[in-house]
């Protein structure tokens, strides 16, 4: 009987009755595959060298630093006459008042007397009742209290804009709202 070729040898099991051949991985690919394992080591240790600076990790917290300080979120920084002048535009009040209606007013009720949210309608506030310090609760939100942060919902003119109508709402004095909680700020214009 001839001997096969150690390349074309079958292996001693059948499955089904069919056979089948016990060749080696060719080299080259056996190579590339052990090149494989000793990068990803030398990737996962962070070697700094290689590529660029002080090693990947460093490289994209550099970049995002960069990206958020051009990028910040909830859009550029409004100080309070920057939203006292928005109070005065026709346009930003119905832009908030839709927002308000469609976001906030399940919480806060139609007309701003308070359901589960407080009462906006009073001059009494819990976080505070500048613009600026509204901005801040409508932006970023108080999630001990359940009130989420809209600044990664809405975009910065309409958050600007909501802040805007609810200080229209002042002194409306709705039916049935809730009662004052937090303590007496008065508008600015007193």
């Amino acid at each position: 009987m001839s001997q096969q070729p150690e390349r074309d040898r079958l292996l001693e099991h059948e499955y089904d009755g069919i056979q089948e051949y016990d060749n080696p991985m060719p080299r080259w690919w056996v190579y590339i595959f052990w090149a494989t394992i000793a990068f990803s080591i030398v990737y996962a240790m962070n070697v700094a060298g290689i590529g660029s600076g002080e090693g990947r990790i460093a490289q994209y917290e550099a970049e995002m630093a960069a990206f958020r300080a051009q990028h910040p979120v909830g859009g550029p920084a409004v100080d309070e006459t920057q939203l006292a002048a928005l109070v005065n535009d026709g346009s930003a009040i119905a832009t908030g008042k839709a927002t308000y209606a469609t976001n906030c007013a399940s919480c806060h009720g139609p007309a701003g007397g308070g359901i589960i949210g407080p009462n906006l309608t009073d001059d009494y506030w819990i976080h505070g009742g500048s613009l600026a310090e509204i901005r801040t609760v409508v932006a970023d939100g108080v999630l001990d209290k359940g009130m989420p942060p809209w600044n990664k919902l809405l975009k910065p003119d309409q958050v600007n804009a909501v802040v805007a109508y609810i200080s229209t709402l002042r002194g409306t004095n709705p039916a049935g709202a809730k009662p004052p909680q937090g303590e007496l700020v008065r508008p600015a214009s007193e």
